[in-house]
């Protein structure tokens, strides 16, 4: 029993580590604009309008760790009233995550290292991840259970992005140097697709070692 407790809570672990480095990026920039750092190409957008950053940043820092508690079945069935209140919170806070990283796409201008491709795989994973919320939150409501967890499996693979894009630009980078703007918007768009891949894996993996597991009681 206490192994599988154990076992159990791998899948969060891993998640809140997935998310660390992101996560202490956004810190990292909260901080430059809160002193009042020197302007410089990189930034200058980030200062000339923070509001969508700083609300990005929170929401998506709340949206990664408390949605990683979610993957732990245990804890989610003795927690009833925590997994309903969570849950809600969770789809709030990346409803404001996902908002605020379009606001950025559409008004931020484009920087160099960025280019047109990258910009557009933004647009498409935040209006995606709007999507998955929307649909997650209308399975709910009609008690459908197994859309709800889909959406929201789906949802949150691609607010992880961020934490797979670190993982694998990391060593890439340490082996090749900076990545050119096509190869960097093929990095971060592959991080964002390799997320859900796994995330649909998972989700058509449960319900077939379900019908396996039935299929063995009444055979």
């Amino acid at each position: 029993m206490a192994s599988r407790n154990r076992a159990e809570w791998l899948i969060p672990t891993g998640l809140i580590l997935l998310a660390a480095v992101p996560i202490a990026a956004g810190i990292a920039r909260l901080a430059m604009l809160g002193t009042g750092a020197p302007i410089t190409p990189n930034n200058v957008r980030f200062i000339a309008a923070p509001t969508p950053v700083v609300l990005h940043i929170i929401a998506a820092t709340i949206y990664c760790v408390l949605g990683a508690f979610q993957f732990a079945p245990g804890f989610r069935r003795n927690h009833l009233r925590w997994h309903r209140v969570a849950g809600r919170l969770l789809v709030v806070a990346g409803l404001v995550a996902a908002f605020a990283g379009l606001w950025m796409a559409m008004t931020y201008a484009i920087v160099p290292a960025d280019g047109p491709l990258l910009h557009v795989f933004r647009l498409l994973a935040g209006a995606g991840m709007v999507l998955g919320l929307v649909l997650a939150y209308l399975a709910i409501r009609r008690r459908d259970v197994a859309q709800h967890r889909a959406w929201m499996a789906r949802a949150y693979a691609i607010g992880q992005g961020a934490g797979t894009q670190a993982l694998t630009q990391g060593p890439l980078l340490l082996i090749f140097g900076p990545p050119d703007e096509m190869s960097r918007a093929l990095l971060m768009g592959g991080a964002w697709v390799l997320n859900l891949a796994v995330a649909e894996w998972l989700i058509r993996r449960k319900p077939a070692r379900l019908e396996g597991r039935l299929a063995a009681a009444t055979g």
